[in-house]
């Protein structure tokens, strides 16, 4: 117990300095039955969530642990008004990490991805969690679990609703003809990165690499005008690109080399010419190279979070009895992916003893 008393008060000094405020705020302790506060609440809820415990584990956790004395059916309902408390706890999170979330302009921004997840048990069935995140307000907007492989289960943006005045953002994986089709028919607009083996494009006298390669400098911008081929016809896009620093061209080669070797593929010499550069493609008519570069950027920024997430969201327990806990679920999760970027910013760059002291404290001998 002492132990975990001890992570606890690290785990405190990583959190968002209101984070007791946001509690009684978004009503997430609101009548506490079952609980002495709202701390042993959230840290009652982190065992469902980043442990990966059913209701009912967690509940029998929580009351060996002395932190609750709740059933399982009144943990969901905990959980279900907790929704808006981690929501606004991630949103605290990013603005202390000094991320700065955009707006759109006059545009809906939405950040579209998608991970597989593991779901525990003797079957370990396999669902792909598909979800958009508006920006700025980071709003879940749409969810939906679909099988993890098959037919009409890949990560696509024919599987989310999309509408007019949308601006979808989004990694290489959406990037092919079809689903720029199925944006623009839409009257929505797109920033994905662009995957140059998915998709082709096409400008009289223009090749992409040659193009690429008049980047010389670190943080040189381009953009270019072509049309890219789609099921619907040729349609007009932006191309813009930025060059990398030498630091990070050669964490891309080297990654590109282990991919090489572990797995026996030939990885294409243009592979590597590309790995130089980040490039999106946009169907953004207003807005210069760098504002559409920044936005891919900040969307890249919440990416490092999702990308612990989807580390962690392998061991989790998937709520799928209605969609306010499954949304809370997958608010908690990012509130933990971003705990742990925390952790290991302020570990290592920060406090010589690796956490932030909770309370300040001075004491004269």
């Amino acid at each position: 117990m002492q132990m975990l008393d001890e992570n606890w008060e690290v785990v405190k000094g990583l959190m968002p300095r209101d984070w007791l405020e946001l509690a009684g705020r978004t009503g997430a302790c609101r009548r506490l039955r079952g609980f002495e506060s709202a701390e042993q609440l959230l840290r009652t809820l982190l065992l469902h969530i980043a442990k990966g415990y059913s209701l009912r584990e967690t509940a029998v956790q929580a009351k060996l642990a002395k932190l609750a004395d709740v059933s399982d059916v009144a943990l969901l309902k905990r959980l279900r008004t907790a929704e808006e408390w981690f929501r606004q706890l991630c949103l605290a999170m990013l603005e202390e990490n000094q991320v700065e979330l955009p707006e759109g302009g006059g545009r809906k921004l939405r950040l579209v991805d998608a991970t597989v997840v593991n779901e525990p048990g003797r079957t370990g069935s396999l669902w792909r969690l598909h979800y958009s995140l508006q920006l700025p307000a980071l709003l879940c907007d749409y969810f939906r679990l679909t099988a993890a492989g098959g037919e009409g289960s890949g990560e696509a943006f024919a599987r989310i609703p999309v509408e007019q005045g949308d601006c979808l953002l989004a990694d290489a994986a959406y990037c092919c003809g079809s689903g720029i089709a199925h944006v623009a028919a839409r009257n929505a607009d797109l920033i994905v990165r662009l995957n140059p083996a998915a998709v082709r494009l096409q400008r009289r006298g223009w090749n992409l690499l040659a193009a690429l390669a008049e980047l010389q400098q670190t943080g040189e911008t381009r953009e270019w005008r072509v049309n890219v081929d789609t099921p619907q016809g040729w349609l007009s896009v932006r191309i813009c690109a930025i060059r990398k620093s030498r630091e990070q061209i050669e964490r891309a080669h080297r990654k590109l080399k282990r991919k090489q070797s572990k797995h026996g593929l030939t990885v294409r010499a243009e592979t590597f010419e590309y790995a130089q550069y980040v490039i999106v493609l946009t169907t953004l008519t207003t807005g210069t190279t760098a504002q559409i570069l920044e936005w891919y950027r900040i969307r890249w920024q919440i990416e490092l979070a999702f990308k612990r997430l989807k580390s962690l969201v392998q061991l989790g327990h998937l709520p799928k009895y209605d969609d306010t806990s499954s949304r809370a679920w997958l608010y908690g999760k990012l509130f933990v992916a971003l705990l742990g970027q925390r952790l290991m910013r302020v570990g290592r760059d920060i406090s010589p003893w690796g956490y932030n002291i909770a309370v300040p404290t001075e004491r004269v001998a």
